[in-house]
């Protein structure tokens, strides 16, 4: 028999969010750090991609395409389409993956690719984000005086360890300044850049699209050479879909068009307005705009503004690997929730300090902003057309749209997106490899992870059996039961788990309550708590529970047995001994090498990942390990 759950209000479930002056100071904080900051070495990388040739014509042009890009990718693109293919509210190339129901086994697999490669680039965005950020904030000081330039990389690097250190601690308390700053920020580069086109108000002519159109036609390799410059100012746009979970839409559009885009749109202005009065200038031109006296306290603001960037950018590489790991696609990693409220509010020790140490190291190795301009843009550039591809399927098979609207729509984009991949591609000699390679490994340990874990489901598959046979030998040999309670961790729902069959013929004996419980991630951010229990009674005395969770939730197993006890389960939440397997992978010889290859990188990774009794909330008293052999 099933047992229906009764309904019961979880605090994870999916409210409305509503557009409120809190709700759109809070995107400021936590989705436009990224893309706020770039003005601090956008126009610098397009000029230094000119190599020195920055006429009034190439000024116009690339701040035409700035203009155009932020206008038709960001605002366009993600704020009316992308973000309106929310999985159940949540956002990011995950969640959009899903939404296309492809899986691993069909003729869709393509679909698959993308999303995992799009999700493994954010990581090598991730590791670049910080060290480009902070250097570019901190070269302000180079304006004002030259003391400082051979401590810039030292003062960056103990700002980079001191923010990954402190990740431990959680960023509750922090974030709640996020927005206000921020807001700031917005507030001050607005006003710089009025300032600036007040000096050149014939920078204004940039609106024209015809001026960016010119230096991509007329300027050969150059022109593609600026447009990937450009690109640097839309770094950033995908926060705008991953984070939608966190804000929700409408805020997240209110504070783009209202706040942040006025105030990226004048401050670019107002560089290239100031470029334009002085071609020879030298030095960062967004710091030039401001008032000598004014360099300190706006390096020190945009010291801050850098590291909230960072700070999103890392936190969201922690959301990609639960999500990851829920829809079994990663290794089991350790995470630590910081806070009791906020779900998103986690720690990933090994992601962290990982990503510590490739940005110091980047940071050290390029010891400059513009160096590092050449490595970024080549990750986020192609995430952004894996998204775009994306977005069509989910438009003809989730929104229904006709082939013809779906194909000019995406086609608009992907011509944009693909433009701006290929002038990324003339990058990778300068650094753009790194995120490409940093991206690809995650990629093979995506994929390497997802088909070890099958062929071990198989496996274990082969070696059970079916309740009824199971049952019938149970009768047949008398075996004996116990009192207690005996939960099996198992992955199968139709079979009778081999944990169980080899804990009978090894004890010779089994428990008066007997429960084979199966976790199960859906492709959906939150399962409610009244669907969270899947209850069937076998037999007398023996149970099957699938338990269901969201692919952004904390799995804790005893609370959701407590729900199965209120529904006439007879569990023993105290006394249960817990027993799951922690299998000995050995790879066969009979594969092909290649298989072989990824077989054995999934066994190294098998048995270095976490125990199921950390991931899940497990009392570690009442776990019981059983060790064996699995031969794949």
């Amino acid at each position: 028999m099933t047992v229906e759950i009764a309904q019961d209000n979880s605090a994870l479930a999916r409210f409305p969010r509503k557009t409120t002056p809190a709700a759109a100071l809070a995107a400021l904080g936590i989705v436009y750090g990224d893309l706020g900051t770039s003005p601090l070495y956008t126009l610098q990388a397009v000029v230094g991609a000119t190599g020195g040739h920055f006429s009034p014509e190439v000024a116009l042009g690339s701040l035409s395409l700035i203009f155009w890009s932020l206008i038709i990718t960001i605002s366009v693109k993600y704020c009316l389409f992308v973000m309106r293919a929310d999985n159940h509210g949540e956002g990011g190339i995950l969640a959009l993956m899903s939404m296309t129901g492809a899986n691993w086994s069909n003729s869709q697999r393509i679909l698959i690719v993308m999303g995992l490669f799009g999700a493994a680039l954010i990581y090598g965005d991730g590791i670049i984000t910080p060290a480009i950020s902070v250097l570019s904030a901190l070269e302000g000081l180079n304006v004002a005086t030259d003391v400082f330039k051979p401590h810039i990389v030292s003062v960056a690097v103990a700002i980079l360890f001191g923010l990954f250190a402190i990740q431990s601690r959680g960023t509750a308390q922090i974030a709640r300044a996020f927005g206000p700053v921020m807001l700031l920020w917005f507030v001050i580069i607005a006003v710089l850049g009025a300032a600036g086109i007040a000096r050149y108000p014939a920078v204004i002519a940039a609106i024209d699209p015809r001026y960016g159109i010119a230096l991509l036609t007329g300027h050969g390799w150059s022109g593609i050479a600026v447009l990937g410059g450009v690109f640097l100012a839309m770094t950033g746009g995908e926060a705008m879909y991953a984070d939608m979970g966190h804000i929700g839409r409408n805020p997240i559009r209110t504070s783009w068009y209202g706040i942040v885009l006025p105030a990226l749109l004048l401050n670019y202005a107002g560089q290239v307005a100031l470029l334009l009065g002085d071609p020879t200038m030298d030095g960062n031109p967004f710091f030039r705009l401001a008032p000598s006296w004014s360099i300190y306290p706006l390096v020190g603001l945009a010291t801050v503004a850098t590291v909230i960037a960072s700070q999103a950018i890392i936190t969201g590489s922690f959301s990609l690997t639960r999500q990851a790991m829920q829809l079994g696609w990663f290794p089991g990693v350790r995470i630590r929730q910081t806070s009791s409220e906020e779900y998103g509010q986690i720690y990933v020790p090994f992601v962290n300090w990982t990503m510590m140490v490739l940005t110091v190291t980047l940071t050290v190795s390029f010891g400059s902003s513009d160096r590092l301009a050449g490595a970024y843009g080549t990750a986020v550039s192609t995430t952004m057309l894996l998204t775009t591809a994306l977005l069509y399927k989910v438009m003809r098979e989730r929104w229904h749209w006709p082939a013809g609207a779906a194909l000019t729509t995406t086609g608009m984009f992907l011509a944009v997106d693909f433009a701006f991949f290929a002038a990324n591609l003339f990058k990778i000699q300068e650094g753009g490899w790194i995120p490409l390679t940093f991206g690809t490994l995650v990629f093979i340990v995506m994929v390497s992870w997802h088909f070890g874990f099958e062929a071990m489901r198989h496996r274990h598959t082969v070696l059970t059996e079916t309740p009824e046979e199971f049952f019938r030998r149970l009768k047949q040999i008398g075996v004996p039961r116990v009192p207690g309670t005996a939960i099996f961790l198992t992955r199968l729902t139709t079979t009778t788990p081999f944990l169980i069959v080899e804990h009978v013929a090894q004890m010779r004996a089994l428990y008066e309550t007997v429960i084979a419980l199966t976790v199960k991630f859906d492709d959906i951010p939150r399962v409610a708590s009244r669907d969270r229990i899947e209850l069937t009674k076998l037999t007398e005395g023996f149970w099957h529970i699938t338990v269901h969770f969201g692919f952004v939730q904390v799995p804790d197993i005893p609370a959701a047995l407590r729900q199965a006890k209120d529904c006439g389960c007879p569990i023993d939440l105290e006394g249960a001994i817990y027993f799951g397997s922690r299998d000995a992978v050995i790879c066969s010889n009979r594969r092909s090498w290649l298989t072989r290859a990824s077989l054995r990188l999934f066994t190294l990774m098998f048995r270095n990942s976490v125990r199921t009794v950390d991931l899940f909330n497990i009392p570690p008293g009442n776990f019981v390990e059983v060790g064996r052999q699995i031969e794949i």
